[in-house]
């Protein structure tokens, strides 16, 4: 039977998908999510045998890889959109670390693809491999992406991954940061290099869809973190590395800064749907939390101000999930896409309500809270990450700013 979300028909294959996603999110991926977060060592998170590698196995089995690539053709966009952000909720309600690893799973070939570069695309096909999106760099923060300031057409800073061109080949050389997710298990990266010797800066450059087994690419150590430790995060080195022209996907300041933009703009807009998940994750655990503990005679959600501050947590889940899924669906159906405040949008608001609320949950569970015996502390530590992860939210606000 199917039903409606603002006027959207969620019929029954959405339903089923949504269900399916829901049981293997609880089943799987929460406790799962927790196994790997409790483990000392970062290192024995990725080691062979690890319990991730069999939730990679499951996630595939159950049609997961690609995400909405893998969806129904009979789905409208809308209903595309839609459901892409309700099984991202699921996904990341249960553990978002583990949700941007399999989302990365298989990835380079549907990347390249939308590049148009089918020779690219059949190469990874035959492929069987996590990819990553090698971005951020040890010497910059946000300001290597911010396309719409000053500083990114600044020929005196330096960028620390470059790039030249020799004959039809290119030379990487250089370092992506600690911060690349899935890097040191990646086997295939998306990656952004400035060209060497360029006077426009952080602006002149090309986007690589490359395997991360050629020649002169090694890898660091995993980043031991405070927050999302399912997700793996390290550094990745290239020392003359020689890259196929087939690899690059586009060049030059007259495209590389929209090449930015559109990149950031799917992951500020991927960054709002799965912080929902986890603002509603914290907010159901303190809802419940509330309904059960018995203090002063009663259970909590029966004083004053422990209600008081639940329907707040309420109101910030309710909002950002209502504004990002609007956004979502805008960016499918609009030709261009959503404009890059909006997505930015989406992100500031989903992130900044999951931080709120998964401390109000803190504060609900009072001394508990703090401990690693319930959930919302892992949730908080998760949420913390998120506001600077994929663009710093100061920093994405000023950028944003920069297009109204």
């Amino acid at each position: 039977m199917s039903s409606s979300y603002l006027g959207i028909e969620i019929n029954d294959e959405m339903i089923a998908i949504h269900e399916t996603v829901k049981r293997f999110a609880e089943d799987v991926i929460r406790p799962l999510g927790v196994e790997l977060d409790k483990m000392h060592d970062p290192e024995d998170v990725i080691a062979e045998g690890s319990p991730l590698w069999r939730g990679l196995d499951q996630f595939r089995e159950i049609g997961l890889v690609g995400q909405d690539q893998a969806y129904g053709p009979d789905l409208s966009p809308v209903q595309r959109a839609l459901l892409h952000s309700m099984v991202m909720e699921e996904m990341c309600a249960a553990d978002v670390g583990l949700n941007i690893t399999y989302s990365l799973f298989n990835c380079a070939a549907m990347t390249a693809r939308n590049f148009g570069r089918e020779e690219a695309a059949q190469f990874f096909d035959q492929r069987d491999e996590v990819c990553c999106l090698a971005i951020t760099e040890p010497n910059h923060g946000s300001d290597q992406v911010a396309f719409t300031e000053p500083g990114y057409v600044d020929a005196k800073i330096s960028i620390d991954c470059k790039v030249r061109k020799d004959g039809a080949d290119y030379i990487i050389n250089g370092q992506k940061s600690s911060w690349v997710s899935t890097g040191t298990i990646a086997g295939a990266a998306i990656l952004f290099a400035s060209f060497e010797g360029s006077d426009r800066g952080a602006a002149d450059g090309a986007c690589f869809v490359l395997p991360l087994d050629l020649p002169g690419i090694t890898k660091g150590k995993p980043l031991d973190k405070m927050g999302i430790r399912s997700l793996n995060q390290g550094e990745i080195f290239f020392d003359n590395v020689r890259v196929p022209a087939r690899f690059m996907m586009m060049e030059g300041p007259d495209v590389y800064p929209f090449v930015w933009e559109f990149t950031l703009r799917d992951a500020n807009i991927a960054m709002g749907q799965m912080f929902t998940g986890v603002a509603r994750s914290a907010y159901d655990c303190a809802l419940q939390y509330a309904k059960e503990r018995i203090q002063g005679g009663v259970p909590l959600i029966e004083h004053q101000n422990v209600k008081s501050r639940l329907y707040n947590m309420f109101l910030k889940v309710e909002m950002a999930r209502s504004h990002v899924r609007q956004v979502a669906i805008t960016n499918a159906i609009q030709e261009g896409g959503v404009p890059f405040q909006y997505a930015v949008s989406a992100k500031l608001a989903a992130t900044q309500a999951a931080y709120d609320v998964a401390n109000d949950a803190i504060q609900t569970f009072g001394g508990y809270g703090l401990c690693r015996e319930y959930p919302v502390e892992k949730i908080f530590r998760d949420a913390r990450a998120s506001l600077i992860a994929d663009g710093e939210n100061s920093m994405l606000a000023i950028m944003a700013a920069s297009r109204l």
